[in-house]
């Protein structure tokens, strides 16, 4: 059955081609604005395409009994249409529980028709790339909120799940919460980051109005809704594990310290 990936060049949608290819899969496509300059793997189908352009996608879904959709909230009604006309069986969406940022996406898939699964992340671990030029020019990171808890999931760890579903229908009607193997603070972040690159990272605790205006040189607007929404909604939220990588793909989630000493290049600047 062919598999459509969607957003097949992002940080996460190229790696669920990857673990679909690990797996045998022998029948992907992968949508992407260029084609050319994609640099898919050998034996993907390579399709031009764009999710916020619903009319470019017919040939993208010809022929395709199960879909890795990429959140696109402005769109997804009319993706998922076409999905349903062109026959696509089940939708693999990366979405959030339905008050949440990418909730509408979660709540088209399952009005839609086909068979769904539901991804639901919370932090990713790449998020912490945002550091890397504090730690690379000051060993430093500045926030506001030192006891901001998370559970940090690996984009990796997301795509193999994906893949798996994918791959198999034992999964169907379930939303599946995703997240790393423990909860950690700001601060034990920056920790594991400094373990990683062999010397100390210093948390700096900074105001709010500090953190979104040195936020805002790389953010821009969305700084202040960042440091208002996301550190600081994380100090009182009560994380829970989830264990549905190990689950589905049958292996163990990324620790945020194996992580951090696979990307420690892109923090020593």
């Amino acid at each position: 059955m062919k598999i459509l990936v969607t957003g097949a060049t992002g940080n996460i949608g190229r790696k669920v081609v990857d673990h679909l290819l690990d797996a045998g899969a022998q029948d992907v496509r992968a949508l992407t604005v260029d084609p050319v300059r994609a640099a898919l793997p050998e034996g993907v189908e390579v399709v031009r395409g764009h999710l916020r352009r619903p009319e470019t996608l017919a040939a993208a879904l010809d022929g395709v009994g199960r879909l890795y959709l990429a959140p696109t909230p402005d769109t997804v009604v009319d993706v998922l249409a076409l999905a349903r006309e062109a026959g696509v069986s089940h939708v693999v969406d990366l979405s959030g529980e339905p008050e949440s940022w990418w909730g509408s996406v979660a709540t088209a898939v399952e009005g839609a028709g086909p068979a769904w699964t539901h991804l639901w992340p919370g932090d990713f671990m790449e998020n912490a790339l945002s550091w890397a030029p504090g730690i690379a020019a000051r060993r430093a990171v500045r926030e506001p909120y030192p006891q901001g808890r998370s559970a940090p999931t690996a984009m990796d760890d997301i795509a193999r799940v994906a893949a798996a579903c994918l791959l198999t229908d034992a999964h169907a009607g379930q939303a599946l919460s995703i997240t790393g193997p423990e909860v950690l603070t700001r601060v034990e972040l920056a920790e594991r980051i400094g373990e990683a690159l062999g010397h100390r990272v210093v948390f700096e605790t900074v105001t709010r109005d500090e953190a979104v205006a040195e936020m805002a040189q790389s953010m821009g607007a969305d700084a202040e809704w960042y440091v208002d929404t996301i550190l600081a909604g994380s100090v009182d939220n009560p994380v829970q594990v989830s264990t549905a990588i190990e689950d589905v793909t049958g292996k163990p989630a990324t620790t945020f310290a194996q992580w951090a000493r696979a990307n420690a290049a892109a923090f020593r600047g």
